[in-house]
């Protein structure tokens, strides 16, 4: 079977734990994600989850690794849009490398499934998600705000 995949990747002026914290904490991430908040204990095995600002789960998986600051892998799974939540369980991994004063992450977002509405749907997801998270870290506003 064929895979569908979106990867993205971008350089932050920051530091690899910093953009770490940013990724997990979940405080952090209500402000670049447009309220919704990331809930796990951040260890291989345990549950995760995005939670809308209403309660309402947004995603939920799996943590599947998890090395600090470096390289993080989720087993994701949409959960409020039937169509997308159909499809399965996706793979999200997130890499983080340092490049002299910066910290490139490397996001790549695959699922089983050829043509997948899923890695559709976070191809247009993803770039305003860390276009925002880029921005907040360097400069300490969004460009995007809360939706």
């Amino acid at each position: 079977m064929a895979a569908s995949s979106f990867v993205y990747v971008t350089y932050i002026k920051t530091s690899p734990q910093e953009l770490w914290t940013a990724l997990i904490s979940p405080e952090f991430t209500q402000k670049y994600w447009f309220g919704i908040r990331q809930e796990s204990e951040w260890k291989a095995g345990a549950s995760w989850k995005m939670v809308f600002p209403d309660g309402r789960i947004a995603d939920a998986g799996e943590v599947i690794e998890c090395d600090p600051p470096k390289r993080l892998v989720l087993k994701w799974q949409n959960q409020f849009k039937p169509e997308l939540k159909e499809e399965g369980y996706s793979r999200c991994v997130f890499e983080i490398e340092p490049q002299n004063d910066v910290a490139k992450l490397t996001i790549t977002h695959t699922i089983e499934r050829e043509n997948a509405k899923f890695i559709q749907a976070v191809s247009q997801g993803w770039p305003t998600i860390l276009s925002n998270l880029k921005s907040l870290l360097e400069t300490g506003h969004v460009i995007m705000p809360q939706r």
